[in-house]
């Protein structure tokens, strides 16, 4: 004897609430932002700072460094934030996209016979929004850390 679909779904979420439903799912939450950040994350802090684009401008600020590809961009930003931005293939070359529509960025192809490995170097264009973003960023990351700090400080450890 089976179960309805619509029982189904009121027996769910009367046992764990939607986000985490979805979470569990592996589902990606309604509301992603722009700049193809993806997913909000859970936790609030990292979720402002995202939103604030700090995945676009850690790319434009690596990408300032020196050309890059995708997965090596990807490397860089967990090892940038010790982990706290998780960024995947679904996020980074939907975001790379972007940017090389809006002519931040502008790629090519490693062996364009074969489409290895594309490689991104970052345009005059791209340096101007790297500054912008900064300006824009800076303040929030210094709000977020003056936060963490009255914590720390609070809680003294």
């Amino acid at each position: 004897m089976g179960m309805s679909a619509r029982a189904t779904r009121e027996a769910v979420s009367d046992v764990a609430p939607l986000e985490a439903a979805r979470a569990a799912a592996g589902a990606k939450r309604s509301g992603a932002t722009a700049g193809g950040a993806g997913p909000r994350p859970a936790d609030p802090l990292v979720g402002e700072l995202r939103r604030g684009g700090l995945l676009p401008l850690l790319v434009l600020h690596f990408l300032a460094g020196g050309n890059s590809y995708g997965n090596q961009l990807m490397e860089r930003v967990a090892t940038a934030t010790g982990g706290l931005l998780k960024v995947n293939q679904n996020t980074m070359y939907p975001l790379l996209r972007q940017l090389e529509n809006e002519g931040l960025i502008a790629g090519e192809w490693e062996h364009p016979e074969r489409r290895s490995r594309r490689f991104y170097r970052l345009t005059e264009a791209g340096e101007r929004q790297r500054d912008e973003l900064r300006a824009d960023l800076g303040p929030r990351l210094d709000a977020v850390a003056r936060g963490v700090e009255l914590v720390r400080a609070e809680l003294d450890v």
